[in-house]
């Protein structure tokens, strides 16, 4: 329905296991929605530090050999999308680093709101950086021996940086997890016999067979060593949550469960809240795989219309070396999701998604439908409209290119050639998930920034973002690659 917005990361860690490489790498490829860019994994033996990363899907960058040569009990691993830091090797995660207090490998979920300044005093005071990634600012801040005259630990670390992250970090004997004092991004505590395992999801613990413990705390920090886990409360006075509510929209896996609620529970339920607000007459409710499913059951539950789906999903899609367009009109739409006509000829469809960012993969839906014989379509969208960017860790673009910030609903509706649009309300997203609306991060919905941000949204960023653009070779002009925020 639209080019969704890119995964952030997902982070996963094991103490305590001989296997550890390997529970990694399963791990990170239950992990792997949450980013398709590169991972990396680094194991601990005890005495030394291992590493392999590369670019691609977790089972191109690791092997059967590759894996038995990470030796050790304890590996933290990391899958990539990148939100800051173009799409480049060296900005591939885990980081390690070798300095004064040993050495320390970090892999990092969300992004920094002070990134620029930190680098910019670290620089000054002669850091030398090896990537433009937010996390080896951390590294770099967890490396000084002291601050202020005082000895750093991991706590002074936290107390510097702002911003949204899920961490996982490993020395040569312990593994520690840790949250952000909002908790924007979800990270869980599981047990695997005698070892432990941290993860971004709960569904990473289900292919393993690791026992879910518990959610790590928003200002926590939790230190995993032979004695077994300790926990830290950097900012007990911090009371203020913004867990990411898109986490339960679109990013997470519907079998994962976050905060205690089941995300495929939530999703359905947001389908339900939206046949319940933005009823329609219709034949038949189709999703717009595979994001739609859960949101489109529900509004096919609570409308009586019945589900079809009409449209069937190429889960085998890898990058085209071959860039076939010319030969063949809308390839990028159609190779992803092919219409069944029959399904839809002579109907009143309903079609679900769960967000609409841009809206040109949309109207080719709708198209699609239309040449298909079907008489009416109708759109309905499982969140309210996205009308600003993200700057805690989702690639959603700046305001200029979000459909919702531009174009009433009407205006859109016709851009889409749809028959009618509507979106869940803000309000609707909310009920749906069971959790109070002042524990979460709505900002791409109402502009309400839980962290303070520079507006300019650190020209190191748009740089990055241009040399990334560059790099995937669009040809944008100099006036588009702005960012334009409130």
């Amino acid at each position: 329905m639209h080019a969704h917005p890119k995964h952030y990361c997902g982070v996963f860690g094991v103490f305590g296991h001989p296997d550890a490489a390997a529970l990694t790498y399963y791990g990170l490829f239950a992990l792997q929605h949450r980013g398709q860019e590169s991972a990396g994994i680094v194991v601990s033996d005890g005495t030394q530090l291992r590493v392999h990363k590369g670019m691609g899907l977790v089972s191109q960058v690791f092997n059967g050999n590759i894996l038995k040569g990470l030796r050790g009990s304890m590996a933290i691993g990391h899958t990539r999308y990148s939100t800051t830091g173009s799409s480049h090797l060296r900005n591939a995660q885990p980081l390690t680093v070798d300095c004064a207090r040993g050495q320390i490998a970090i892999a990092h979920n969300g992004n920094l709101t002070n990134a620029s300044q930190l680098r910019e005093q670290l620089e000054a005071r002669g850091s030398i950086f090896q990537t433009t990634v937010d996390s080896e600012i951390i590294l770099h801040l967890l490396a000084q021996p002291t601050v202020d005259g005082r000895d750093n630990n991991v706590a002074s670390t936290l107390r510097r940086i702002e911003g949204a992250y899920s961490l996982v970090l490993m020395t040569e004997n312990e593994l520690i997890g840790v949250r952000d004092p909002h908790g924007f991004r979800p990270l869980s505590l599981g047990r695997l016999g005698d070892g432990w395992v941290l993860a971004s999801e709960t569904c990473a613990f289900d292919l393993i067979q690791a026992r879910f413990v518990r959610d790590i705390q928003p200002g926590e920090v939790v230190i995993i060593d032979k004695n077994g886990p300790r926990s830290l409360q950097v900012f007990p006075d911090h009371s203020k949550r913004a867990f990411c509510i898109f986490e339960y929209v679109y990013f997470s896996r519907p079998d994962s469960i976050l905060q205690g609620r089941g995300v495929y529970q939530a999703r359905v339920e947001m389908g339900r809240q939206m046949a319940r607000e933005n009823p329609v007459e219709a034949d038949i409710v189709a999703p717009v795989p595979d994001s739609g499913n859960c949101a489109a059951l529900g509004y096919s539950m609570e409308s009586g219309i019945p589900y079809e789906l009409a449209f069937v999903r190429n889960h085998y899609i890898g990058r085209s070396f071959l860039q076939p367009s010319q030969l063949i009109r809308d390839f990028n739409v159609r190779v992803k999701l092919n219409l069944i006509p029959e399904l839809v000829k002579g109907k009143r469809v309903v079609i679900v998604d769960d967000s609409i960012v841009r809206g040109t993969t949309c109207r080719s839906r709708v198209n699609n439908l239309k040449e298909a014989g079907a008489k009416e379509v109708h759109v309905r969208v499982s969140c309210p409209p996205h009308q600003y960017p993200c700057v805690y860790g989702i690639d959603f673009p700046d305001r200029s290119k979000l459909m919702a910030a531009n174009y009433s609903i009407p205006e859109i509706c016709r851009y889409l050639n749809a028959d009618s649009l509507a979106y869940l309300s803000q309000e609707g997203m909310v009920r749906a998930t069971g959790l109070p609306a002042s524990g979460f991060c709505m900002a791409c919905y109402d502009g309400s920034y839980p962290v303070p941000f520079d507006a300019r949204l650190d020209k190191e960023i748009i740089e990055r973002r241009r040399q990334r653009i560059e790099t995937l070779g669009e040809s944008l002009s100099k006036d588009e690659l702005q960012i334009k925020l409130l």
